[in-house]
Order: C-alpha cells, then sequence, then structure tokens
C-alpha cells in the first residue's frame, strides 16, 4: 500500500507567513474569497456591524456592505432553506449557525434539498454553499450550546463536512470549500477559535478536502482525530514519547468524504489504531473510522482498534465537575493508547 506524504503547514519564520489565531485566520480566509469572488456573500444572526458573536466576521460589514454581509432573522430553518434557493441560480452564499446546537432547525435544508440537489437534478443543478457551524464543548456552554453533531451529517450523501483543528487548514479548507460546487458544512470548533496559534501564508493557497494529513509520525500506534481532539491527541502524544512510545498521529481535517488511505497507509504501518473523537460513543464518528480499518485493514492489525470519546451522553454538562470528565483529556487519551500498544 502506498504511503501517504505528510502535509503539514509552512514553518513560522517563512517569507510572507503569519501566526494567527485560528479565529482570524477563518475571518482572513472570508475576506480573501470575498474579494476572488463577488458571489459570494455572509448571511447569519448578528453577523454585519456586530461582527458574530465570536467575532469571525469582524470588519467585513465594512468592507463589502450590507448587501453582502447579512444580519438574518433568528430562523436556521430559513438560513439554509433560503440559500438553497440563491445557490442553485448562481450566487455562493455562506449562512452561519451560530451554535451547532441549533442546527437541527435546518437539517430539512442541508439533507433533503442542499445534499440531493445535484443527484435529483441529474446534475442540471449544483448548490454551491459553504455553511459555517459554531461548535464543540470544553467552553462551559452546557447542554444547549456546546454540541458538535457532524456525525448527523456525514450520514449525508451530497455532503462535504469539514473540521479544522489549526489555522493553516482553517484558513486552506475553508478557500477550498468556496470554489468547489457542492455544499460544505464547516464545523469551526469554539474553543479553538483563541487558544490556538500556527503559521499562515498571507499569500492565496488551499488545503484539499477530503485529504487528511500525517501531523506527527511514529511507528507503535496511528491516531486519527480531529479539531480539538487532534490537539488533545497530539498532548497526549507527547506525553508518551517520554516512554518511548512514538504515536503516529492522523487529522482527518474532512470527515466527509474522509481519507481511508492515508489512515490505511498508517495502520499498515503501526498495526494498531485508536480514534479520538468528539461525539457519542455509539453510532459516532469513530465508529465508521473504526469500523472501516476492521473491515479494510484487518490483516494489518495486532490489536483491535480503540474509540476515545465522550460517553453517550445527550451533550456536556454545565457544572464543571462534571464537563471536566465528558470530554476525552489527553491523560485519558495516553491511557488507551498504552492499552492499545500492550495488548
Amino acid at each position: 500500500m502506498k504511503t501517504m506524504e505528510p502535509t503539514t503547514a509552512p514553518p513560522a519564520a517563512a517569507p510572507d507567513v503569519k501566526t494567527m489565531t485560528l479565529i482570524e485566520a477563518i475571518t482572513q480566509g472570508l475576506h480573501e474569497e470575498m474579494e476572488r469572488d463577488e458571489r459570494i456573500f455572509l448571511i447569519g444572526e448578528d453577523i454585519a456591524s456586530y461582527g458574530g458573536v465570536f467575532k469571525a466576521t469582524r470588519g467585513l460589514y465594512e468592507k463589502f456592505g450590507p448587501l453582502r454581509v447579512i444580519d438574518s432573522p433568528i430562523s436556521e430553518n430559513f438560513l439554509v432553506q433560503g440559500m438553497v434557493g440563491a445557490a442553485i441560480v448562481g450566487l455562493i452564499p455562506s449562512p452561519e449557525i451560530q451554535f451547532d446546537d441549533f442546527i437541527s432547525l435546518a437539517v430539512d435544508g442541508i439533507v433533503e434539498h442542499a445534499a440531493k440537489m445535484r443527484y435529483r437534478s441529474g446534475g442540471m443543478f449544483t448548490c454551491p454553499m459553504v455553511i459555517r457551524c459554531c461548535c464543540g464543548a470544553a467552553v462551559g456552554g452546557g447542554l444547549f450550546h456546546s454540541q458538535f453533531n457532524a456525525s448527523w451529517f456525514m450520514h449525508a450523501p451530497g455532503l462535504v463536512v469539514v473540521a479544522p483543528s489549526n489555522p493553516y487548514d482553517a484558513k486552506g479548507l475553508l478557500k477550498s470549500a468556496f470554489r468547489g460546487q457542492n455544499p460544505v458544512l464547516y464545523y469551526e470548533h469554539k474553543r479553538l477559535y483563541r487558544t490556538v496559534k500556527g503559521p499562515v501564508p498571507q499569500h492565496d493557497y488551499t488545503v484539499p478536502l477530503g485529504k487528511a494529513s500525517v501531523v506527527r509520525e511514529g511507528s507503535h500506534v496511528t491516531v486519527v482525530s480531529y479539531a480539538l481532539m487532534l490537539q488533545r491527541s497530539l498532548e497526549a502524544a507527547e506525553k508518551l514519547a517520554a516512554e518511548g512510545i512514538e504515536v503516529e498521529v492522523i487529522d482527518l481535517r474532512t470527515l466527509a468524504p474522509y481519507d481511508k488511505e492515508t489512515i490505511l497507509a498508517s495502520v499498515e504501518k503501526t498495526a494498531r489504531a485508536v480514534v479520538v473523537y468528539e461525539s457519542s460513543r455509539t453510532m459516532g464518528v469513530g465508529a465508521e473510522i473504526g469500523a472501516m480499518i476492521a473491515e479494510d485493514g484487518f490483516s494489518f492489525l495486532d490489536a483491535p482498534v480503540r474509540r476515545v470519546s465522550p460517553p453517550d451522553a445527550p451533550q456536556e454538562p454545565f457544572a464543571p465537575v462534571l464537563a471536566d470528565q465528558y470530554l476525552p483529556d489527553a491523560n485519558r487519551i495516553a491511557q488507551a493508547i498504552r492499552d492499545t500498544v500492550a495488548y
């Protein structure tokens, strides 16, 4: 099986590179794409003069005006259903779902219309749109401001689902999303907005959709993850390196369609796999990845595929002492890796 080359950000000291937070990279990506293509417009709750609840659209209203940065009614259903219409007549809308917890109100538009538009019309119509969605736990948001529901939409053929873990990928994946012909769900983990920094080129570049990245090479075990859990998996890998366990870490970047080739090439090398994900354990993102490895990579394995995830609970509790037990941390991930290597 072919070994995939690592795909990484440029060194911070490279020319024309700036260290940015993840949210700064997203804002810059939106700015550049709106300058590049006048068909692109943004719409969402409080995104115009207020700049969005997390300020991801700060400055864009002043730059592009009220026809391209639009405050919407508080209606996630309208945000998607209306933008499907805009997309099929030639515009490229980017609705913002303020919190993933409220995306259930837009599921009909996303799954039944946007995802199926190309298929149902025999290719006569496409539905290019980028649905930006703020998501994720570990910020004290409680039951209705902490959800990460990406696994719901991995079940819907026709959708591209993206979840970056760092500023370089955040900008590059966003730009690729705007340049395709498919509806893209672009997940932004709010815990990462200002806690992760990294080098971001100031020139035009893209990161391909559907291509994972080997962000840390190792020989003893493969860890597959994305978004916040990717960062915690890297922290666990650093801990284990001191114990002589070399962990290869793969950042999925795109959850649907995900990169089977890169995952299987790594598992062929390491013979062990751990999948770390932020969704319910049962039928979550990692359940699919684990099943694929067991089905297509069984002959490589020296140990069962292990999943590390939150429990099958409705969502992160608000009480801090309970919230701390909900999401896997680096210590919990590290112990799962130790157990897999020792099997």
